[in-house]
């Protein structure tokens, strides 16, 4: 298991130049992206079932500028921050792939989008993602090696 003092300097790392960490750049939460991702209308009794099938089950630590979730597969970053005056948090997060974090993505929420429930919300789908993501990735390698 990652040691947070090594947490906090990864941390310090992709946070010193995002940009060259994330091609792609920082997912925006909109109201449409949580349309495509049927995040926007589940009841209570789906997110419970969905909690089931995805139970994500992190060490926390907790400081003034950030929290950071991690386990053995995963390790999350949530920042709140302001930007331009409006309160937004960026969620990173980092596959850990033999004992070091690599950064797959980041998404910010702000506005009526920047609470808990959405922040949550959108964590697990991405963290469900990236796992559907990986186990494609290795089916196709195990493939291609039988």
């Amino acid at each position: 298991m990652l040691k947070p003092e090594r947490l906090e300097k990864i941390y310090s790392k992709y946070m010193g130049d995002l940009s060259r960490w994330l091609q792609d750049g920082i997912i925006e939460i909109n109201i449409e992206f949580l349309n495509n991702c049927d995040l926007l209308h589940r009841t209570d009794e789906e997110e419970q079932d969905i909690q089931k099938q995805f139970p994500f089950y992190f060490h926390v630590v907790e400081t003034k500028e950030k929290v950071t979730l991690f386990n053995n597969q995963f390790v999350v970053w949530i920042v709140p921050k302001v930007i331009n005056d409006i309160p937004t948090t960026i969620t990173l997060i980092s596959l850990i792939n033999e004992d070091t974090p690599h950064l797959e993505l980041a998404f910010s929420t702000s506005g009526t989008y920047n609470n808990p429930k959405y922040v949550l919300k959108v964590l697990r789908y991405f963290l469900t993602e990236v796992i559907d993501t990986e186990e494609e990735i290795a089916s196709m390698t195990k493939g291609r090696s039988d």
